[in-house]
């Protein structure tokens, strides 16, 4: 009987322990089949707040709802710019280490201007633009994406989409099979370049020829009354700027009317269709790229870039804006219907978040005396150059003023003898006495210092030792280098660097925190998802209380 009994828990026993090993395999093993990588460019945190009540239940709230919300997530690093937002959100680390410190700088060794995309040494694919050569080659490190591919023998996929080039490209990462962004003046197609491939996929060239971008040359109103919309100011304003053929910059806009005063196919960018066009796009790469189809993770990252063009051209109290969120939240949700019915619900992860926020119109802040205003950088860099001659009597100290940042011209200080540290500290006390300058970092400050908090850490995060200049100049609040209508971004201050930050979908848990986070966690969090290596560079930290 003792016997009977002693066999009788042994088989039990063996029974649980394989129970438990099965389902801590499929724990393990169960990644999800797609992973959607979203960023709205542009995108102030609190335009989730603010336009709230107005969402549908099927977008933001869903991810809200479903998922997990990081309410206090920041940027830990200026300049806040699409190019390095979206080069730190996928690679996990700051222009500090991945190298894409603005969306154009200036390059001390060509002597040039470049951009963060370009690249000559490739041709566009679906236009015969020149202006269209671009790769990721100039991003040092790599993206999740990128180590998604190492990690499954390049079997998991990673496409890039984004009407902006860069938004598509950089996300995407190295080893991408592609990124497709949109040309448009009179061509309105999604193109892509001879780093990824020859030729479009078969699956482009129906979109394209479906005319689907001309769809949206239309009648641009509100999507509802446009008396309802409270979360914003006045719709005719001094504070926007409006497009070129109408008289004010006030709802409707004949986009079909306009266009030929506005770079054809261009106006839509600067619509909330760009962002509707976007998500057409991205529901037909599922179906055309066979993104998640089997059990081997895939990668889509996906940026509504249109948000951005509104945002710049109208402001973000604006009447567009808050039209375009409304829209926005609308694509959200019928991209998230084609992820259910494509790739099944459970069965993929979605993060969102943005690559910068944006200032209120100083213009406006001004009229309702909050501290605000403008600064012209020509002024300050023609003052330089002169206390700089007045004071060495030297021609040709300065080689470049750009990107708030003064580079010297080293040849010329050795030729004459000249410290480097002497001038920049003669120049950081000059420039320091400026109105409207708030701080001043030398590069000896930002190399050596080890600075843990406010602006001279975000500064830090940001300096790049062989790509970035020798001065570095901070702005007051609210002040910026830009026209008198509409919003733009690049500080170090809240308005900037406050993004939202929402997770939902396969391994993520319900939930919310207040909780301070970074851009750089959301690549290692992904990595841990995926039980895969971090990106080659990432300083981030993985987001554990997100993960099931």
């Amino acid at each position: 009987m003792t016997k009977k009994i002693f066999l009788i828990i042994s088989i039990i026993s063996i029974s649980i322990r394989c129970t438990a090993q099965e389902v801590g395999n499929t724990a393990i093993n169960a990644n999800p089949k797609l992973v959607v990588g979203v960023v709205v460019d542009q995108m102030r945190y609190d335009y989730l707040t603010r336009f709230y009540n107005r969402f549908g239940e099927g977008g933001f709230k869903r991810m809200m709802r479903e998922g997990y919300n990081c309410k206090n997530n920041h940027f830990n690093y200026v300049p806040t710019y699409t190019g390095p937002g979206h080069a730190s959100i996928f690679t996990g680390t700051t222009p500090k280490n991945h190298g894409v410190i603005s969306n154009y700088w200036y390059d001390k060794f060509s002597k040039k201007v470049v951009y963060c995309a370009s690249d000559p040494s490739v041709k566009a694919v679906g236009s015969d633009s020149e202006l269209e050569k671009m790769s990721p080659r100039r991003m040092k490190t790599t993206t999740f994406a990128d180590q998604n591919r190492l990690h499954t023998q390049l079997q998991g996929k990673s496409i890039g989409i984004a009407i902006k080039d860069r938004g598509a490209i950089l996300p995407a990462g190295h080893a991408a099979n592609g990124a497709y962004w949109f040309r448009g003046k009179d061509e309105g197609n999604w193109i892509t370049s001879t780093y990824y491939r020859d030729k479009l996929p078969d699956w482009v060239k129906k979109f394209n020829d479906s005319d689907q971008a001309a769809s949206y040359l239309k009648i641009w109103n509100t999507l509802y009354d446009i008396k309802t919309y409270t979360e914003s100011g006045a719709d005719k304003n001094v504070y926007e700027r409006g497009f070129k053929g109408k008289k004010t910059a006030a709802f409707p806009y004949d986009l079909e009317t306009l266009k030929d005063q506005n770079d054809g196919y261009d106006i839509i960018k600067s619509s909330a269709y760009g962002n509707s066009l976007t998500a057409d796009f991205a529901i037909a790469a599922i179906d055309g790229e066979d993104l998640g189809k089997d059990a081997i993770t895939d990668v889509l990252t996906v940026s509504f870039s249109s948000t951005d063009y509104v945002g710049h051209n109208f402001g973000v109290n604006s009447k567009e804006i808050e039209d375009t969120y409304l829209r926005l939240d609308k694509d959200l949700e019928r991209f998230f219907i084609a992820l259910d019915t494509k790739v099944g619900k459970g069965s993929y992860t979605v993060f969102l978040t943005a690559d910068h926020g944006a200032v209120h119109v100083p213009s406006y802040l001004k009229s309702i005396k909050i501290p605000s205003g403008y600064f012209d950088i020509k002024e300050l860099s023609a003052k330089i150059q002169a206390f700089v001659k007045d004071t060495y009597k030297i021609e040709g100290l300065i080689e470049k003023i750009d990107n708030y940042q003064v580079f010297f011209a080293y040849d010329v200080l050795a030729e004459n003898k000249i410290d480097a540290g002497d001038l920049e500290n003669a120049i950081a006390h000059y420039v320091l006495q400026q109105e409207r300058i708030d701080k001043v970092f030398t590069r000896q400050q930002l190399m050596s210092g080890n600075y843990t908090s406010g602006i001279a850490a975000l500064l830090q995060n940001g300096y790049n030792q062989k790509r970035s200049g020798d001065i570095a100049i901070v702005l007051d609040p609210a002040t910026i280098v830009y026209s008198s209508t509409g919003s733009t971004h690049g500080s170090g201050l809240n308005y900037d660097t406050h993004a939202p930050l929402l997770f939902f979908g396969n391994g993520i848990k319900h939930g919310s925190t207040t909780q301070k986070t970074e851009i750089p966690d959301i690549a290692p969090t992904i990595s841990a998802l995926l039980g895969i290596t971090f990106p080659n560079g990432a300083t981030g930290n993985v987001l554990s209380f997100v993960l099931e």
